[in-house]
């Protein structure tokens, strides 16, 4: 007897009185054979959750398990692809069926036709376990794919293909394990996504993932293998931080999720993508991108679905030795993704309607980041970026409450400042890193001993002027002595000069370590040599006047980054405007 529907209710479908299905394990669901998982299992009902739309389903239509759990397929072709939250290319099916997609439609990944010339890496008699390379094959220019053993296969080598053109299901090495029994491998393989893939150790964090950001560089540092928030209200620049982060930070590939956002917001991430020049191949930015565009009209199931697909594809790419950044934009609407599903299965809700188990899933999907020795001995990291958007710019609401417990930086967006054209948005004051400590011996070997020092004194400045702003809103700065009213400056010149980022600008876009070393090595200099000239009595008036907290802001602009060198002209104009305010003023006290 055939398993037949029960109860629709939105995505979530119910077969009864069943034994035929295994928890996750992936179902076809009606007539038209819908992707779907099951999520529950009774004596009265299966429950199933379906990634597509359940729009025309009805009850009586058979549904049948694939005795697999919902898994991706890993290997050639995933590079310069665009998927959807389950692992189906967008543009296949848009040539099956239009804009818009229809529902069950079954189409490969991967291109199973396109040949990829592979040069085999093991012999006949080698003995491989779970994560060695059997074959390699360039993907794209910049990337060099390597086919590996599925990482719970082990055995002996009993025959290779010879070097040359093959598709990903024609097989290229056969292994016998240790039952006996002979398995084919091809250049690509299958794998959960909600099954984290496993390594041989994980190792400490020690090198930071330069992002050419410098609040985010100097001020907030995010660690390859490391996990970052990016929480902010409407407008304030989420999106754009993101498309930051991926096109300028050094991760050898990029995974972006576009995880219920806007149609608009994806479309322009492909266009951007499929224009824009890699700063280190100097080829399209494509050639090492993923993209996995769930847009908000898509199916509310396959957006829970679509963060884990994302991990699992860069948690691949690491298993070949490579540092993959990973951004999901926006976990606040996989989590709603998780409240309605919640909500349709009946349970009891926990904070603001959202299960009780968000914090879990969230610390589960968070925990997929990190550096580690793989399997086959290379080394590799993914960095976990989410963007997280509260209601109302809300920083106390559940999603990102949560998410703080499980990230090292969070770096907070403010509206007050994106509305005040300060781009990036990130407020000095909400955000914070936990990666000092391990990130500082890298800036002290590589850029210089005094990064951390200077870290130190510039978020110092900030932070009193933050303090004397209180004072200044209530009785004015005229009230304050020179010395204050000079912090005050200095720490303009730190926002405007420093912490603001110009992303059409071709210097400023993108800024190397060793010119941000200098920029606060310039800024902290012109404070020591003005503390100096206030407490000989020049007046802060004078020290405007005189343009040179001005002409240090435009350093960002002025200063190529392959120009590093004129940093010498700046001191230099600082040490002659201080010296002729000096003697000035001691040419007023005499005739005075």
């Amino acid at each position: 007897m055939k398993d037949t529907i029960y109860s629709i209710n939105g995505p979530v479908v119910k077969v009864a009185k069943t034994e035929s299905f295994k928890m996750m394990e992936m179902v076809y669901v009606g007539k038209a054979g819908l992707i779907g998982e099951v999520i529950a299992v009774s004596e009265e009902a299966t429950t199933i959750q379906v990634y597509e739309n359940t729009t025309g389903l009805s009850v009586g239509e058979p549904v049948e398990g694939s005795g697999s759990p919902l898994s991706v397929t890993l290997g050639p072709g995933i590079m310069q692809n665009i998927f959807d939250g389950i692992e189906r290319p967008l543009h296949d099916m848009e040539r099956q069926s239009g804009a818009f997609i229809a529902t069950g439609l079954h189409v490969p990944a991967l291109d199973e036709k396109r040949l990829w010339d592979a040069t085999i890496t093991v012999k006949v008699g080698d003995a491989l376990s779970g994560g060695d390379v059997i074959a390699t094959c360039q993907e794209t220019p910049v990337i060099l794919h390597k086919s590996m053993v599925p990482p719970t296969l082990s055995g002996t080598v009993t025959w290779i293909a010879e070097n040359g053109e093959y598709n990903i299901k024609q097989p290229i090495v056969r292994l016998k394990d240790a039952k006996n029994i002979e398995h084919e491998l091809c250049l690509a393989h299958e794998w959960p996504i909600k099954m984290p893939r496993p390594v041989r150790r994980r190792e400490s964090i020690a090198k930071p993932l330069v992002t050419g950001q410098r609040v985010i560089d100097t001020l907030f540092p995010i660690a390859k293998g490391g996990t970052a928030a990016i929480p902010g209200g409407f407008g304030t620049g989420k999106t754009m931080t993101q498309h930051q982060l991926a096109k300028w930070s050094d991760a050898d590939i990029v995974v972006y999720v576009g995880c219920g956002e806007r149609g608009n917001e994806m479309t322009q991430v492909l266009e951007e993508f499929g224009e824009l020049v890699d700063p280190k191949s100097g080829r399209l930015m494509t050639d090492r991108t993923v993209l996995i565009a769930n847009t908000s009209n898509m199916p509310v199931a396959a957006r829970e679905a679509s963060i884990y697909t994302g991990a699992t594809l860069a948690e691949y790419y690491r298993d070949m030795g490579y540092n993959v950044e990973m951004l999901a934009d926006s976990t606040s609407r996989w989590a709603e993704a998780l409240r309605e599903i919640s909500g349709r299965l009946e349970e009891m809700p926990a904070e603001e309607g959202f299960p009780a188990y968000l914090p879990s899933r969230l610390a589960g999907f968070y925990e997929r980041a990190g550096t580690t020795e793989n399997l086959n001995g290379s080394s590799g990291s993914v960095s976990l970026i989410g963007a997280v958007s509260p209601q109302g710019s809300d920083f106390s609401e559940p999603v990102t409450q949560n998410t703080k417990r499980f990230v090292r930086c969070f770096l907070a967006l403010d509206k007050s400042l994106a509305y005040a054209r300060h781009y990036p948005a990130i407020n000095w004051n909400l955000s914070y890193s936990e990666y000092y400590e391990d990130l500082d011996p890298y800036y002290i070997e590589h850029v210089g001993a005094d990064w951390p020092e200077l870290r130190g004194r510039l978020l110092g400045l900030l932070n009193e002027e933050t303090s004397l702003q209180e004072i200044v809103k209530l009785i004015g700065t005229d009230v304050l002595p020179d010395s204050q009213k000079l912090t005050l400056e200095v720490a303009r010149v730190v926002r405007a000069g420093f912490l603001q980022q110009n992303a059409y600008h071709k210097d400023d876009t993108f800024v190397p370590l060793e010119k941000q070393l200098l920029m606060m090595r310039t800024i902290l200099y012109l404070y020591d040599k003005t503390q100096k000239l206030v407490a000989d009595g020049v007046v802060v008036s004078d020290l405007q006047s005189s343009g040179l907290f001005e002409r240090i802001i435009k350093i960002k602009y002025d200063v190529p980054n392959d120009q590093l060198e004129r940093f010498d002209d700046y001191r230099e104009d600082i040490d002659e405007t201080c010296k002729k305010l000096l003697d000035k003023h001691h040419s007023v006290n005499v005739q005075a």
